[in-house]
């Protein structure tokens, strides 16, 4: 999304860096940020090995991931999702687990349960499978609205309550949602509520043809056993959970001017007025996509947002979130963002 960008990285790198103190680092901080420059280049070098041929999905992703936010996967089966979590949790070290969405699957298998002790007399609690650092909730569309709206809590709050009782998750919870697109036969559609908790939805498409040679060339030379999702150990890691989670704050804190804090509510206060969009974009999904903004940033180098990078990442944030014809989807994105002057 780079239609009528204009290039004032100078201005606002002046206007971020020279007139704000926060933002004139000190050597040992300088030294940490180019640390985590380096894990940030190691993780996005793996997943790329992992799903190969796909740099711009890698990219989303890792902005999600640093903007705390939440991705929906709306594509075919077979195309490397789950490939692309399982590497994304053995890289950052953390814990995965996987739950196939079936229309019988009941909230209490994603979040968990009571269950009675005879020998303790006592009722235990049963941590269901939200309870890790990156959960891939697989077809979420075929979970009944019951089951979707069980994970609600969790993707928001990062807690769940069961009976009454509150249980944190991880600060780190990131969950990857698909469903497939052209199957809609036994789905239930994701109610708006629950569309807007995810910070994106992407697609990652059929490979390039060099790239599925390069996948099946991989594929002969490797074993079963290695074929297999292994676990890294957390030497092998990029990241450990506290270093992502420190990343995640040095995030939040990039800086962003007013005058692009006022770009993007013109942008919103366009969408809720266009006669084609039926549900404009909400306040919530300004803070997602400052959040995403501030990612991007970070991820290319800089501690200060600008419009572009806003427009970088305009697509997949709006594209979960505006209710208009699937079809028709890009051109109205570039047609509202194109609708606002860039300040």
């Amino acid at each position: 999304m780079n239609n009528a960008v204009i290039d004032n990285s100078s201005r606002w790198s002046r206007s971020a860096s020279e007139h704000d103190p926060a933002h004139r680092m000190n050597p040992a901080g300088e030294n940490d940020l180019a640390n985590f420059r380096q894990k940030i280049n190691q993780l996005r070098s793996r997943l790329n090995s992992a799903l190969l041929g796909k740099p711009a999905v890698v990219e989303y992703v890792l902005a999600s991931l640093l903007a705390q936010g939440h991705v929906l996967l709306e594509d075919k089966p077979g195309l490397g999702k789950t490939t692309l979590a399982i590497a994304l949790s053995q890289s950052i070290g953390s814990r995965f687990r996987r739950v196939q969405c079936t229309p019988d699957l009941l909230p209490s298998d994603l979040t968990g349960f009571n269950i009675y002790n005879q020998k303790t007399q006592e009722f235990e609690f049963q941590k269901g499978p939200v309870f890790t650092e990156v959960l891939l909730a697989d077809e979420i569309n075929r979970a009944t609205p019951r089951t979707q709206s069980a994970l609600l809590e969790a993707m928001a709050e990062k807690q769940v309550t069961i009976d009454g009782l509150t249980y944190q998750l991880p600060a780190t919870f990131f969950v990857i949602a698909t469903q497939n697109p052209h199957e809609q036969h036994g789905t239930y559609p994701l109610p708006e509520a629950q569309l807007d908790r995810f910070a994106m939805k992407l697609s990652i498409g059929y490979p390039q043809e060099d790239d599925e040679a390069r996948m099946l060339a991989a594929a002969v030379k490797s074993s079963p056993e290695q074929g297999k999702s292994v676990r890294t150990t957390a030497d092998e890691s990029c990241l450990t959970p506290a270093e992502l989670l420190h990343l995640q704050q040095l995030t939040a804190a990039i800086h962003v001017q007013p005058n692009v804090q006022n770009y993007l509510v013109q942008v919103a206060r366009a969408s809720r007025s266009h006669p084609r969009i039926a549900l404009g974009l909400s306040p919530r999904a300004l803070l997602i996509w400052q959040r995403l903004g501030q990612a991007w940033a970070w991820l290319q180098g800089r501690d200060f947002v600008t419009p572009s990078d806003l427009q970088e990442v305009a697509y997949p944030v709006l594209a979960v979130r505006l209710v208009i014809d699937e079809d028709s989807t890009e051109k109205m994105i570039t047609e509202l963002i194109s609708s606002v002057p860039v300040p």
